[in-house]
C-alpha cells in the first residue's frame, strides 16, 4: 500500500520527516499550497490513501481517482473540504484525527478570550498608528464562559477557564457530568454566559447553528470564541450584531471562507480580533497530528 501527503506546506514535510519511522508505509510528499482540481485525478493515481491538510476533494472530481481508497483527514474539520459520506459510496473511505491538539487549540481560545475583553488587538492597531489608547478591559475572574459543545478541546477550556476563576457553563448534544462544569440547556448558556465559545464539529446539522435568532439571546455585551469551523456560525448575523453592539467582541480564528477575503466586513470592525486557523499550530500538535495519521496508514496497510 501507497501513499500520498499531497499538501505538506506550512512546515508539514518536515514534521512528517521527524517523526517517520522505517516501519510506516511508503508515502510521497508534495509541497503545494494549492493542488487545482483538474490535476486532482492525474495526481492521485498510483496511489492508495492520501494525507489531506487543506485541499478541496469534490466527489465529482475524486470519482476521477481510480484506486484511491482512503483520505487521512489532518485534523477533524474534513467536511469542510469533502463530503464523506458521497465519498463512501464511491469507495473512499475518509479518516479524521481527534485529539491531537486539544491543548493546543484550547491556549488560543483563552489567549483570544483574554485579548478580547482587554481590547488588546485595537490597542495594538492605535498604538502602532501613532496613538496612545487605554482603554478599560474587562476582568473575567467571576465571570461566567458558555461552551457549545463539549468534546476535548471544551474539556481544556473549561479546565483552563475554571481554575482562572470563572464559571464554566456547557450544552452538549449528548448528556454528560464534569466536575466543575454545569451542564445547561442552550437558552439558558446564551443568556447567562459573559463569554460564549464555539466547540462543535461541522456537519449538516450544525451548519449555520449560530444564526440570526440564537445571536439574538446572546447576553448583551457577549464576547463570541471560535476556534472550531467558521461555518457553524452566520457570518451575516454576527457582523450585525458587532455592528449594533449587542455583541460586544468576536474573537474568531476561523472562517466561512479561508483565507479571509482581502477587506472582508470582519478585518473591517474595531471590535473584532482575528487570527488565521492557527489555535491547533504548535510543535507539539502538529507532530502529535502526524504521526497519528502515519499510525492509521499503518493499520491500514496491516488490514
Amino acid at each position: 500500500m501507497k501513499g500520498l501527503f499531497l499538501d505538506a506546506v506550512d512546515d508539514l514535510a518536515d514534521i512528517f520527516q521527524r517523526v517517520i519511522r522505517p516501519d510506516d508505509p511508503p508515502i510521497d510528499v508534495r509541497k503545494q499550497e494549492e493542488v487545482p482540481l483538474d490535476e486532482l485525478p492525474a495526481q492521485c493515481a498510483g496511489y492508495d490513501f492520501l494525507f489531506d491538510d487543506h485541499t478541496k476533494m469534490p466527489t465529482e472530481t475524486m470519482r476521477r481517482c481510480t484506486g484511491l481508497k482512503h483520505i487521512i483527514f489532518l485534523g477533524t474539520g474534513a467536511r469542510s473540504y469533502m463530503h464523506p459520506e458521497e465519498l463512501a459510496a464511491i469507495g473512499i473511505t475518509v479518516h479524521i484525527i481527534k485529539g491531537y491538539g486539544d491543548t493546543a487549540v484550547a491556549e488560543h481560545t483563552i489567549a483570544m478570550m483574554w485579548a478580547a475583553a482587554r481590547e488588546l488587538a485595537q490597542m495594538d492597531r492605535d498604538i502602532r498608528a501613532g496613538g496612545w489608547p487605554r482603554t478599560e478591559g474587562r476582568q473575567l475572574t467571576g465571570r461566567t464562559i458558555g461552551l457549545v459543545g463539549f468534546g476535548g478541546i471544551a474539556a481544556e477550556v473549561a479546565r483552563i477557564a475554571g481554575g482562572g476563576g470563572m464559571r464554566v457553563l456547557a450544552w452538549n448534544r449528548t448528556p454528560k457530568t464534569v466536575p466543575g462544569v454545569e451542564f445547561v440547556d442552550l437558552d439558558t448558556l446564551l443568556a447567562e454566559s459573559h463569554v460564549v465559545s464555539m466547540h462543535l464539529l461541522l456537519t449538516d446539522e450544525t451548519r449555520g447553528f449560530l444564526g440570526a435568532e440564537r445571536l439574538a439571546k446572546l447576553r448583551p455585551g457577549a464576547i463570541l470564541v471560535n476556534t472550531a469551523r467558521g461555518a457553524l456560525i452566520d457570518e451575516v448575523a454576527m457582523v450585525e450584531a458587532l455592528r449594533s453592539g449587542r455583541m460586544a467582541h468576536a474573537a474568531l480564528d476561523v472562517f466561512e471562507h479561508e483565507p479571509l477575503p482581502a477587506g472582508h466586513e470582519l478585518s473591517r470592525l474595531p471590535n473584532v480580533t482575528l487570527s488565521a486557523h492557527s489555535a491547533f499550530r504548535t510543535p507539539e500538535a502538529s507532530e502529535a497530528l502526524i504521526r497519528r495519521a502515519l499510525d492509521i496508514a499503518k493499520g491500514l496497510a496491516a488490514a
